[in-house]
């Protein structure tokens, strides 16, 4: 049996337990070269699926795929479609909220099929809503969604590639 004590302990536990819950679920993620900066909050976590698109480029008798664009679908926690994401690079919500960024650091993935880990800042808005004040962006835990080894040649100048990556996008704002 427990004590008058225990009872008031586990009461105060599950009272705060929630709240501790979500300060850990908004903690900044990701390794310290990536973590946004100081005063920042998380305004919202997608998962974005889709591909990166790659195109074949000669330059001084070099063939290599560069990014052209990513194209992916955003999901909410739920599983709900929230938005996309494409060139720029850029994220829109179904709310028709716009951010667009830039990279400032980013680290190979855990994963050495996978694109790297992103930290990128916001350059742009445009309309209202959930993005409107975004501010700082990461990209982590990414899956797949690397340029091919092979493929990119003479014949293949201008061909294009598609892979397919998902990967957890954060955003926040001061």
């Amino acid at each position: 049996m427990l004590s008058q004590a225990s009872k008031w302990s586990l009461a105060l536990s599950l009272t705060l337990l929630p709240s501790l819950l979500c300060a850990q679920d908004s903690a900044i993620q990701g390794p310290p070269e990536l973590t946004p900066p100081p005063g920042t909050k998380l305004v919202l976590h997608a998962q974005g699926k889709g591909d990166q698109i790659y195109t074949c480029k000669a330059s001084n008798a070099q063939y290599s795929w560069e990014l052209k664009e990513p194209q992916a679908e955003l999901f909410d926690e739920s599983g709900k479609s929230i938005g996309h994401h494409f060139a720029g690079p850029a994220w829109q919500l179904n709310d028709k909220s716009q951010v667009t960024g830039k990279v400032v650091s980013r680290v190979n993935s855990t994963k050495a099929d996978a694109i790297p880990w992103l930290l990128l800042s916001a350059t742009s808005h445009s309309g209202s809503g959930r993005l409107q004040n975004v501010t700082d962006i990461q990209r982590l835990n990414t899956t797949g969604g690397k340029a091919p080894d092979t493929g990119c040649d003479a014949e293949h100048v201008g061909a294009e590639s598609k892979v397919p990556y998902s990967a957890d996008y954060y955003f926040f704002s001061r």
